[in-house]
Formats: C-alpha cells, sequence, structure tokens
C-alpha cells in the first residue's frame, strides 16, 4: 500500500503525431529521477520480468515507469513486426514527457527486444546515463526463421507478406517485406559504436538463454566502450527462477545515483 510519499498512477501521453501511449508511474517524491522499462516482443507493461524489476526498484523507493510501447498492450496503434526504430521513437516520446514535467530519466531498463530499443535509443539521443540491455540480441539478422520457418523470404517475397495466426487459425498480425527488411537493415554492431562514451551501459544474459544466444551478450560487451557485463547462471530469457538474481544486477547498478540524493 502507497505511503504518503508514494502514488501509482496511469499516465496517458501524446506522441507528435497524436497516438496514445500508456504507462503506469509508480512515483517516490523523495527524488525527481525515474527509471523506465521498456518491455520486449508481443509483450506489455506487464511483462512477469519488466514487473519484478519495477517492484525491486520500488522497494528501493526509486520511481519507475513502465509503458505499452505502440500496437501492444493499452497504447493505440497497430502490432508491427520489426518496428524497433518506431519504438524507440516512442521511448523518445515517453523521456520527453517526463523531462518537460522537470523529472530526469536516470536509467533506461530494457528486456529482449526492449533492450535492442534501449540501445539503439542510447546511439541515438545522447541524453541517458544510464542504459540497461537484458538479453537484447545482437545479430538481428538471426532468430528470424526461427519463428517464421527457414524459407520466410521465399514465401514473403512471393506473397508479399507472412499472416502470423494463433492456433484456432486467426490473424494475429501480418508481417511484410518492408517489415523484415527494417529489422535486417539494423545493424547493432554500427549502433554500438555511436553510443556516447560517457554512458554506461549493462548487458544482463542467463547462459541458458533458449531465444537470444549468449554470444550476443558477450559482443555488447566487446563493442560497447564504457560497458559492464553480468552472466545469470542457469538462468532462461525471462529469468523465470532467477528473478533475484536478476534485480540485484539491476539494483547494484541504478541505485548508486538515488544513494547519493538521499536526505541526511
Amino acid at each position: 500500500m502507497a505511503t504518503n510519499a508514494e502514488t501509482e498512477q496511469k499516465i496517458t501521453l501524446k506522441k507528435d503525431n497524436g497516438s496514445k501511449l500508456v504507462g503506469l508511474l509508480h512515483n517516490h517524491t523523495r527524488w525527481p529521477d525515474v527509471v523506465v522499462l521498456c518491455h520486449g516482443y508481443r509483450s506489455s507493461k506487464d511483462s512477469r520480468t519488466i514487473v519484478k524489476i519495477a517492484d525491486a526498484l520500488k522497494e528501493k523507493k526509486i520511481s519507475t515507469f513502465r509503458f505499452d510501447f505502440s500496437g501492444n498492450g493499452e497504447s493505440e496503434g497497430t502490432f508491427q513486426y520489426s518496428n524497433y526504430l518506431g519504438e524507440v521513437e516512442d521511448l523518445r516520446a515517453v523521456i520527453g514527457y517526463f523531462t518537460r514535467n522537470n523529472r530526469r530519466i536516470s536509467a533506461i531498463i530494457g528486456h529482449s527486444k526492449g533492450g535492442n530499443v534501449v540501445l539503439l535509443y542510447a546511439s541515438k539521443y545522447h541524453d541517458i546515463g544510464k542504459v540497461i540491455n537484458v538479453s537484447g540480441r545482437f545479430h538481428l539478422d538471426q532468430g528470424i526463421a526461427d519463428r517464421f520457418g527457414a524459407d520466410y523470404l521465399e514465401r514473403i517475397k512471393k506473397d508479399g507478406y507472412i499472416d502470423v495466426k494463433n492456433k484456432k487459425g486467426k490473424v494475429e498480425y501480418r508481417v511484410t517485406e518492408q517489415c523484415i527488411m527494417d529489422r535486417l537493415n539494423i545493424n547493432m554492431n554500427n549502433s554500438c559504436l555511436l553510443i556516447d562514451k560517457e554512458c554506461r551501459v549493462l548487458t544482463i544474459h542467463g547462459s541458458a538463454d533458449e531465444i537470444t544466444p549468449l554470444a550476443d551478450a558477450f559482443q555488447f560487451h566487446e563493442i560497447i566502450p564504457n560497458h559492464k557485463l553480468e552472466i545469470v547462471k542457469g538462468a532462461n530469457h525471462c529469468y523465470t527462477a532467477h528473478k533475484v538474481e536478476l534485480t540485484s544486477a539491476v539494483l547494484s547498478f541504478v541505485k548508486d545515483d538515488f544513494l547519493q540524493q538521499m536526505p541526511l
């Protein structure tokens, strides 16, 4: 239950194109800084992994904002496969909202696809001091065939799209050739080289990740200038049995800024 110094508030903010993004702010009034959390592919602000990180930060009285990317959860728009750069602009809108309201964003955290989004954000905009990439993918040309089949390029060139259906045969979303090319045209190696050397980056990765290869984490470590790597032994992609190890790594990286601000 919230104390007088804590509130929880659903916030709806508008992007430049007028569409709405919806998020949940857990606000602690002791200081103005906020940590923003970004969910992964086909997920939402209520992702178990994201919520667990947010809860751990809340326990330390750190304000958090977790939100739905466009076309996901409660946010407006149609879900689009890939759309990494679009989600970077969603994050930009969120950071702009808090900046206009005199709130500093002390860190951005992303899980899975969200990990790529926060890194791409840091490569384009140089206004964040700490970035946490949880299980992001280094090689975006990989993983597509696992989802759509080895012949996905041939099929999409023939038909112009791939319809992704649920178990009942209902189409959940459509993948176009442009969506695929948007993903294939993102080079994480080149993008990471553009991250400001003063920006501190943490990559957390499970050694038993069944979605994103562990080797990707080491490649981030090699290429990002100011980087720390935490491997969680035995953890899968969602840290199902390793939430404590995940949140401990996040807290140790984030909390220094907040401890320095605590009143005596």
